[in-house]
């Protein structure tokens, strides 16, 4: 199984990002994806996560509003639209397969993420 994140970088406060995660050694279509973020000395959370239809959603309270998640089953890729960001928002972002809906229980390694850092 491979993930890979790209997608971050230095924003300003307000501004919009698009992270994005194309996936490989698996059947993407099979599964509901996630993304989660990590700040150096907390607890990862998970920011959104998509069913592999596509039709359901959970977002972080945090975001509800300012992020979307998103996937195209024919790229083997999810996507996170994050608007409206916030120097909160700052961290490290993972997409990963969800082992259970809307908790950090997952079914592969960790990588290293993509760096998101909102900063005037």
């Amino acid at each position: 199984v491979q993930l890979v994140e790209s997608g971050g970088g230095l924003v300003q406060p307000g501004g919009s990002l698009r992270l994005s995660c194309v996936a490989s050694g698996f059947t993407f279509s099979s599964y509901d994806m996630g993304w989660y973020r990590q700040v150096p000395g907390k607890e990862r959370e998970l920011v959104a996560s998509l069913r592999w239809r596509g039709d359901i959603a959970y977002y972080t309270d945090s975001v509800k509003g300012r992020f979307t998640i998103s996937r195209d089953n024919a790229k083997n890729a999810v996507y996170l639209q994050m608007n409206s960001l916030k120097p909160e928002d700052t961290a490290i972002y993972y997409c990963n397969r969800p082992r259970v809906w809307q908790t950090l229980s997952v079914f592969d390694s960790w990588t290293q993420g993509t760096q998101v850092t909102v900063s005037s």
